[in-house]
């Protein structure tokens, strides 16, 4: 798997053009907040507005200095919570890192990096929130209407969006320091592979008192894939004993193929110097041989809707075929991968097998079955359904191996 997918950096003190200071724009600006910016005031807010309303009116009335310092006091500190609750995000920044894929049953963990840009001031008490969601049609999302809609279909549509994705939220520690960064780490796990669109839905603080509730809404998202959960399988007799054919390894061996030469590294045993390609560059290099000669296999996944008429087993197809290729590419005997009539893969490296399980993981039953002329080669390995739950792999016609 590749290195993460990164967003860019987000936040109130994301890059901007640098404007003149004035008092007029710093108080314009905490009376009326940005776009997606918003202070609501929390259940203890709700309770001191109304204490100070009643305050108010009982001090106008009875014209009691007590009860107007009171006042004072009380709309004091709701002013300092907004003013403070401003400063304590200004120029800080966020983005979002993701790996490039998940895996069903597998814990993943999504990164949000925070810088605070600001040169006396620390950040306080700030949360993430964040939503995954599995299975969307990236680039198909678009607003639809419920008028038309019954009650039953309404809710039985909401019951499947909710199943679909998993909502989480983040926080910060105690502090995040002047000049300073921190890594915050959100561990999901899949439920279903295919694609999946990561967000990072709003950024919330109730510093410093608690009685207002600062909110940015945030539109971060990211789309990744989602591949097929690892399965346990067995193997057969006839897996060992049959294969697709030999080949010669493009990597480091030991037999007596001449691959390339490279850098001596502490460990190198001193028989594999090359002295004539040292003293033309001026380094010592040793020679790498290829590794020898393995059993190597062709595998074709057919995912016509006649051959697997069940979801359940179609979704174990794709496990299956998934967990197999993998343990075939350690093995070092994974030769190419073909996908119904599409080209087929030729394995060289692990961004070959990444392509696989891509493939793998946005797949989805075909209506028409794979013409003759389309198969694979003779020695690859197919599937089949074995009974009305399984899967079983095969070579020419024998089983290898089941599920």
């Amino acid at each position: 798997m590749t290195g993460l997918n990164t967003t860019a950096w987000s936040g109130p003190g994301g890059p901007r053009i640098k404007e003149r200071f004035t008092w007029n724009a710093l108080l314009w600006a905490l009376v009326f907040p940005q776009r997606s910016h918003r202070i609501v005031p929390t259940v203890p807010g709700t309770i001191l507005i109304s204490l100070a309303l009643g305050i108010g009116m009982a001090a106008y009335n009875s014209s009691s200095n007590i009860l107007f310092l009171t006042l004072s006091v009380l709309l004091a500190c709701l002013i300092l919570s907004g003013v403070m609750s401003w400063l304590n995000l200004r120029r800080t920044q966020w983005r979002l890192c993701v790996p490039p894929a998940l895996r069903v049953g597998h814990d993943a963990a999504l990164t949000i990096e925070l810088r605070n840009d600001k040169r006396l001031l620390p950040t306080y008490s700030v949360w993430f929130n964040l939503r995954a969601r599995f299975g969307v049609p990236i680039g198909d999302l678009r607003p639809e209407t419920t008028f038309t809609a019954r009650g039953i279909d309404i809710r039985a549509a909401l019951q499947q969006a909710e199943a679909n994705e998993i909502r989480g939220r983040i926080s910060l520690g105690p502090r995040l320091d002047p000049a300073g960064e921190a890594r915050l780490d959100w561990v999901l796990q899949p439920t279903r592979r295919g694609r999946a669109r990561l967000e990072l839905t709003s950024v919330g603080s109730l510093f410093p008192f608690g009685f207002l509730r600062k909110d940015i809404g945030l539109a971060m998202t990211t789309d990744v894939v989602v591949w097929p959960r690892p399965i346990a399988y067995r193997r057969y007799v006839a897996f060992g004993r049959r294969h697709g054919g030999e080949r010669q390894l493009a990597r480091a061996g030991s037999s007596n193929d001449l691959l390339a030469l490279r850098r001596y590294q502490p460990g190198d045993s001193h028989r594999l110097i090359h002295w004539k390609a040292s003293a033309r560059t001026r380094q010592l290099l040793v020679r790498q041989f290829s590794a020898e000669a393995v059993n190597s296999f062709s595998v074709h996944v057919e995912t016509a809707a006649d051959l697997w008429p069940r979801e359940e087993q179609f979704e174990l197809l794709v496990s299956f075929a998934a967990t197999l290729c993998e343990d075939l590419f350690r093995e070092g005997s994974l030769r190419r991968v073909a996908i119904d009539d599409r080209p087929a893969i030729e394995i060289r490296g692990i961004r070959d097998l990444d392509v696989v399980l891509n493939g793998l993981a946005v797949v989805e039953r075909s209506a028409a079955a794979v013409p003759a002329s389309a198969r694979a080669a003779i020695g690859a390995v197919t599937f089949a359904a074995d009974g009305p739950r399984g899967v079983a792999a095969f070579l020419e016609g024998e089983s290898i191996a089941s599920v």
